[in-house]
């Protein structure tokens, strides 16, 4: 390849990269490299090692994606494995991949993508083809090479990708493993978010005097986010975040909670709101995955809900609000979080829900990011039910001892349809009224106050009625949003 074909009026060409790839970067849409951009490229083009401490989104993959392929492209093809790449999960496995396919569309380098939870004879047919780059999970990796489908013996460059998840997610042991398995004179880009000791330990064994260059320390948050805090009770979250969905026009929104479970129950819970939801984390097939990431992508599913690992491997551009549903136990996964939106200098809003519970975590994470969240609002309990708590899936408390409510639900469903709709959206900064002046409208059983139907010997038609009326959205009590 020409060495001499820069474009001089590019600032990546200023970074030292050549023709082919400053043509592919402008072709993807960026005019102007990101700090770690700048400050990585030409120490990979140059050959040294690198530990790279990077939040998300600030354009680490390109930092070292970009210099990799021109390297490679210097030299001659070998019919080897030339560059490993390891992720943590499969998503960041494949978007790697995928921006490797783009910035060297100029250059005849081939790459394959590898991982787990799929099938393997595709993978096993394009390793037969001998890419330069093999971009890969550290599982599959490893079995693919007892199988004696992959040789790690021609690797010059070694990366190791987001090195803190490899340690979460117990990857740690594996990636040891492969490390003993590429040849000791190589070129080693390390990059973490975070830094811990047992990270920090593993990144002096396999660095050789590196280059460190570090952006957006992890206590610093994204400066076009704007933040804010609800005081809500658990049971109450889910109503409010179907409400703030709705009002704000959120138009593509990361919730996030703290279980895989709890993540599956809530995209149901919204989806039966009338919500486009989805929910993704490490349990879900590789398909359903694919297929939650591309219908968010597109804007058919306008809420993705997803756990802390699940969500590193999420690279969309155009987030407009990150709802932490639930606190993270770790600050520091707060900052990643809420790094999702207000990318690139555009804004976004990072909403956090607290419950009596977490208020000790929310002391934390300011405490971590040296400032106060704003109180956007709280949600007050009514005086007669704040002594109670309601159920787990985040419908209202039941009240106990009302008779006559058979009564009441009877007269509920004789009202016009539109004032059943208008009744069943969440309600805020509203006084509780009398029964029979403005009586509930009908509810399933699960959120009904008093005696369900079904045990009222005075309401027998109740149930079959209620079960024909579906119910759209979780309610708020009727107290105060202040």
């Amino acid at each position: 390849m020409n060495s001499t074909a820069t474009l001089p009026e590019s600032p990546f060409a200023a970074l030292g990269l050549l023709a082919p790839f400053v043509r592919a970067v402008a072709q993807e849409g960026y005019e102007a490299p990101t700090p770690i951009q700048s400050q990585a490229i030409p120490h990979v083009i140059q050959g040294r090692d690198l530990l790279g401490c990077a939040q998300t989104g600030t354009g680490k993959t390109a930092a070292f994606v970009l210099p990799i392929l021109q390297r490679l492209a210097e030299r001659p093809r070998n019919g080897k494995i030339r560059c490993l790449i390891l992720a943590p999960t499969r998503e960041l496995a494949a978007q790697i991949g995928e921006r490797a396919s783009a910035y060297g569309r100029h250059v005849g380098l081939r790459q394959t993508v590898i991982y787990g939870g799929v099938g393997q004879r595709n993978q096993e047919i394009a390793l037969k083809q001998k890419p330069d780059i093999l971009i890969a999970t550290p599982g599959r990796l490893l079995d693919l090479i007892q199988q004696g489908f992959v040789s790690l013996d021609g690797v010059e460059i070694f990366v190791l990708d987001e090195a803190d998840r490899m340690l979460d997610m117990g990857f740690i042991h594996d990636v040891r493993k492969v490390v003993k398995l590429v040849p000791t004179k190589r070129q080693t880009l390390f990059f973490s978010a975070t830094m811990p000791r047992d990270i920090a330990d593993l990144a002096q064994s396999i660095l050789i005097d590196p280059v460190r260059v570090s952006v957006a320390p992890q206590s610093t948050t994204a400066e076009k986010v704007e933040q804010s805090v609800y005081f809500v009770a658990k049971s109450h979250k889910r109503a409010l975040l179907e409400k703030l969905l709705r009002d704000q026009g959120a138009l593509r929104t990361i919730v996030f909670t703290r279980t895989k479970h709890g993540a599956n129950r809530l995209a149901e819970q919204l989806t039966r709101g009338g919500l486009d939801a989805a929910a993704i984390h490490g349990n879900k097939s590789q398909g359903a995955r694919e297929r939650a990431l591309e219908g968010f992508k597109n804007g058919t599913i306008s809420v993705l809900v997803a756990t802390d690992l699940a969500a590193r491997g999420i690279d969309v551009d155009g987030i407009s609000h990150v709802v932490n549903f639930e606190l993270p136990n770790v600050p520091e996964q707060y900052v990643h979080r809420i790094g999702r939106t207000g990318r690139a200098g555009a804004e976004g809003r990072a909403i956090a829900f607290c419950d009596e519970d977490e208020k000790k975590l929310l002391q934390d994470i300011e405490r971590l990011i040296r400032t106060r969240i704003p109180v956007a609002g709280r949600v007050v309990m009514p005086a007669s039910s704040a002594d109670r708590t309601g159920d787990n899936d985040g419908r209202p408390p039941r009240a106990h001892g009302a008779h006559g409510n058979g009564q009441a639900q009877r007269g509920s469903q004789q009202r016009a349809p539109q004032q059943q709709r208008a009744s069943q959206q969440p309600r805020v900064a509203q006084q509780p009224r009398a029964p029979q002046q403005r009586p509930q409208a009908p509810r399933p059983a699960s959120v009904t106050t008093g005696p369900s139907a079904g045990n009222d010997p005075n309401s027998s038609p109740g149930p079959r009625r209620r079960r024909r009326r579906r119910f759209r959205g979780a309610r708020l009590p009727q107290g105060e949003l202040s």
